[in-house]
């Protein structure tokens, strides 16, 4: 991984599981971070280091965001988006009684604000002829799901989530490809299953089908997020990475 030294790279989802770990990593590489995260209640602002409260449901938080992080260094080098917005009902339908309002709740929390954010920083991006924006799709974006993992106990994974995953995956492709002649680059990070104190029996079950027999810790994933914003990705573009203990490789 080539230096990150004073890169202005912004973190959305910077208070979350992964996000918290990217936002530790790109700071101990020396990277002026804007940390974007709806948790924030206030600005800390000094040289290497910012937080701003970032609603990704309002599109004039993102504008906001894309104002501040200009205001604070003037260009955005990086945007790594780990923000994971849902409905507090999140996971509790099993597709037959999912209801309409939360799956389009649900897509447009995700799908949608991915839309925004991404085409607002794309457009800085484009204007100064450089940058990296690396999305967040799931091994469930690529791959079908394995629902024998629930069964022991009764659990499910939202339909709605494998819908939004494999649309960020096309989505980055088509930036990919449509930003490449500005110096641009897009990619899309695809996490397998990370450890967050889930059902014991998700967890076994997880673990035997897994080829390296665990799940994933966030620092699993931010390294990835930091090599594809840096220079030793200059040349990298429109990837689908998955990183899930060889999950998609069976």
């Amino acid at each position: 991984m080539k230096d990150l030294t004073d890169k202005a790279i912004i973190v959305a989802g910077a208070n979350g599981l992964i996000g918290k770990e990217i936002v530790a990593e790109l700071r101990e590489h020396g990277s002026m971070v804007i940390a974007a995260d709806l948790s924030f209640a206030t600005e800390i602002l000094d040289p290497k280091y910012s937080t701003y409260r970032l609603d990704l449901s309002d599109n004039s938080s993102i504008d906001g965001l894309v104002e501040f992080a200009l205001s604070r260094h003037g260009r955005i080098d990086g945007f790594i988006n780990a923000a994971y917005p849902r409905t507090k009902d999140w996971g509790k339908y099993h597709f037959e009684d999912t209801p309409f309002s939360h799956w389009k709740d649900n897509v447009d929390l995700q799908l949608n604000s991915v839309f925004y954010i991404d085409q607002q920083i794309a457009k800085v991006m484009k204007e100064q002829q450089f940058g990296s924006i690396v999305n967040f799709g799931s091994i469930y974006g690529i791959v079908g799901n394995d629902f024998t993992i629930y069964e022991d106990y009764g659990g499910t994974s939202p339909a709605e989530y494998c819908a939004i995953k494999g649309g960020i995956i096309n989505f980055t492709r088509y930036l990919a490809s449509y930003f490449g002649k500005y110096n641009v680059r897009v990619n899309c990070v695809c996490p397998g299953g990370i450890w967050d104190h889930q059902h014991e029996e998700f967890v076994k079950n997880y673990n035997h089908r897994c080829p390296m027999k665990r799940m994933g810790n966030p620092d699993d994933i931010a390294p990835l997020c930091l090599f594809l914003v840096s220079d030793g990705a200059k040349y990298i573009t429109g990837q689908i990475i998955a990183a899930d203990g060889g999950w998609t490789a069976i």
